[in-house]
């Protein structure tokens, strides 16, 4: 990390992956490693402590080494229950935490300035919420969050009603932070078994696919 102020990151895996055929999409390979072991190699250096995001049984998420939190609400409600869970968890274990910075969990290139870029834009704008987005898409899941931002999270969750997130955050005190795309979009995520196959393309050069 780069930056001076603490950062708690997530790594949403919650959801039911019902274009990959259901179960863990991130417990899949892609070069030898799964999508999960990338995103932490990713999100890792970017914050100070992560966390995971992961419905059902956590034991099998024993070998990530990480924290893992079910959604409070039931049914699935989206990857902003995700987020709930984590600011429960800043605002009771890491009260010293003002923001936390949620990455999904099925894509695995973006960008090792993400955490940075997003806040510097936060603090410059006095925004509550940085959303990262590459040629004017928005990637909400990639977003970093001040907990004040708690009470309206949990108020959405609690109505039933949980709109799409990029929606939702345009509601919020927000600023866009926009990445350049090279060759590929860094946020390019595997929504389908095809996706997986496309992104042996972006894996870096000489890397052992074979690990």
């Amino acid at each position: 990390m780069t930056h001076d102020n603490p950062i708690l990151g997530i790594i949403l895996a919650g959801g039911l992956a019902r274009r990959m055929g259901g179960g863990d999409k991130c417990l899949l390979p892609l070069g030898g490693r799964t999508l999960l072991d990338r995103a932490i190699s990713k999100a890792k250096p970017q914050v100070d402590e992560l966390l995971l995001n992961a419905n059902g049984n956590h034991l099998r998420f024993t070998r990530s080494g990480l924290t893992v939190l079910s959604d409070e609400f039931p049914n699935f409600p989206g990857p902003l229950a995700g987020v709930h869970a984590g600011l429960e968890w800043l605002t009771h274990h890491r009260p010293d935490i003002e923001w936390l910075v949620s990455f999904a969990s099925d894509t695995p290139f973006f960008p090792d300035n993400l955490v940075q870029a997003l806040l510097e834009q936060a603090l410059d704008t006095e925004a509550d919420l940085a959303v990262a987005s590459t040629d004017g898409r928005l990637h909400p899941i990639f977003a970093l969050w001040h907990r004040r931002l708690l009470p309206a999270v949990r108020e959405t969750l609690q109505a039933g009603t949980t709109p799409r997130l990029q929606d939702w955050v345009q509601t919020q005190r927000w600023v866009e932070v926009p990445f350049e795309q090279h060759d590929y979009d860094p946020f390019f995520n595997i929504n389908q078994p095809q996706d997986l196959h496309n992104a042996e393309a972006f894996l870096p050069k000489g890397e052992d696919t074979r690990k």
